[in-house]
């Protein structure tokens, strides 16, 4: 199995730094990301839309030849931080569909997107879903037509069994889920049980470690903050061997979001860890 990172553990490089955390060193370009990806030597790259400089058609262009001079595995990740803001925002809908050609401009066959977010998963869920069902059955049929599948991320919102109602609804081949391995433990519930239940269905990752902090509170979304994988409470190595055992064909995408204070705000050093870890999971497996 292939590993990755996803470009969103480098947020605070690329100008997004959360309250009390402090700023980074230096600024981060995308290309100065791929470059440090391809000194670790990963199979992949998910490159969060969110940070890129521009829309331009000609800036995608020499995005895809740097991709491909690299030779990595991609997805083209939308929807950070809110999404389609749980069936409320159909501004944001229509960006998401216009980003999917994007996709396809880079050579993803993969597209991570967000139906909602920690900020309205108090509300009832059942009324955002069956929004969200009918607008990703709009949707995929646009990536469908560019070649493209929509990857819908456990993005601290919904359930294991929430994600599943949702994916057989819209009822696609080219629906399925970027299962973040981190955030149904924020919501307390069990990763390997929702693993078990959507493994055939994923078609990216983001794998995650966390571990609690104990000088924030527990309503607090990064109470369970980021660890390099395998530090954690995550077990990312039966996540993994039941993604090998479902025939999952992308790659294992390391991201980092709130990392730990225990680490220093040292993301290199955390997501070279991941890798080396990764590495030791996908050489173990049956």
């Amino acid at each position: 199995m292939k590993v990755g990172i996803d470009s969103y553990c480098f947020h605070r490089f690329f100008g997004e730094v959360y309250p009390g955390q402090p700023e980074p060193p230096q600024k981060m370009t995308m290309a100065d990301f791929l470059v440090f990806a391809k000194t670790l030597g990963v199979d992949g790259v998910s490159l969060e839309s969110c940070f890129f400089p521009t829309m331009e058609a000609a800036w995608f262009v020499d995005l895809k030849g740097q991709l491909d001079a690299y030779g990595f595995d991609r997805v083209y990740a939308w929807g950070h931080p809110d999404g389609l803001e749980a069936g409320k925002n159909r501004k944001a809908f229509d960006d998401m569909i216009a980003q999917i050609p994007n996709a396809r401009a880079i050579g993803a066959d993969v597209m991570r997107v967000v139906g909602s977010s920690l900020t309205f998963r108090h509300e009832p869920h059942r009324p955002q879903l069956e929004i969200l069902a009918g607008w990703f059955k709009e949707a995929v049929k646009v990536a469908e037509a560019n070649g493209v599948k929509l990857a819908v991320e456990n993005h601290i919102d919904y359930t294991a069994d929430e994600c599943l109602w949702l994916i057989e609804q819209v009822n696609s081949p080219n629906f399925g889920l970027n299962f973040d391995t981190g955030n149904f433990l924020r919501l307390l519930d069990d990763p390997i049980k929702g693993m078990q239940k959507l493994a055939k269905y994923t078609l990216a990752t983001h794998i995650k470690d966390l571990k609690v902090r104990k000088d924030v509170p527990p309503d607090e979304w990064y109470f369970f903050s980021s660890t390099p994988v395998g530090d954690g409470l995550v077990d990312n190595r039966k996540l993994a061997q039941l993604l090998h055992d479902a025939h999952y064909q992308g790659f294992l995408a390391v991201e980092v979001d709130h990392l730990h204070p225990d680490y220093h705000y040292d993301e290199h050093a955390a997501v070279r860890d991941s890798i080396t870890e990764l590495r030791r999971i996908t050489d173990g497996l049956n």
